[in-house]
């Protein structure tokens, strides 16, 4: 669970599929976009360590908390999941449509959720394990993209103003221009 009192829910995203050389990029920004936007931890399948190291380097420099994990394999993930799994696919049910059900099952019931992102094309046992397969829009997208705007929608917001600890680093927010100090830095 989040030490910040906003964030009562325990998300783990699993990034299902890897295709080295092809995907490192794009799973190392699935694992970042899912720390950036409330998310507690990252399970990313398959020959992912220097994905995973990239993550750990930013929780390390600029805060968490977060974990990042590779994993052999995502089946025994899912079936020993004891909580909620949403699958994002441009297949399934519109976000709008089904967000207040997973908030609630969620955040009011206090289950763990597990959101799996895909890589390559998904097996069908995904979809049915899943208790919600959503989509945001039922168009061809990134993967980041969808997980942004889910955990958005999840979190109603609340997750660009969580509070990291033990952060090396920090960015000032400003107009123009990039900034970036030591914690406790003005």
């Amino acid at each position: 669970m989040h030490e910040n009192a906003s964030f009562p829910a325990r998300v783990t995203v699993l990034r299902l599929g890897h295709r080295p050389g092809r995907d490192d990029r794009m799973t190392t920004h699935v694992a970042l976009t899912a720390r950036a936007l409330g998310a507690e931890r990252a399970l990313l399948v398959g020959d992912t360590t220097g994905s995973r190291d990239t993550v750990r380097d930013i929780t390390d420099r600029f805060g968490g908390p977060f974990a990042v994990d590779v994993v052999d394999e995502w089946r025994p993930v899912l079936r020993d999941w004891d909580g909620v799994v949403v699958h994002l696919t441009m297949y399934g049910e519109p976000v709008q449509n089904v967000e207040g059900a997973v908030r609630s099952a969620v955040l009011d019931r206090s289950e763990p959720l597990l959101v799996v992102v895909g890589s390559q094309k998904v097996p069908f046992e995904v979809y049915d394990a899943a208790d919600w397969n959503v989509a945001v829009t039922n168009q061809p997208h990134s993967e980041v993209a969808g997980l942004a705007v889910f955990l958005d929608r999840l979190f109603e917001g609340s997750e660009l103003a969580r509070e990291w600890t033990d952060a090396e680093k920090r960015v000032v927010p400003m107009e123009t221009g990039k900034r970036v100090v030591d914690a406790g830095e003005e």
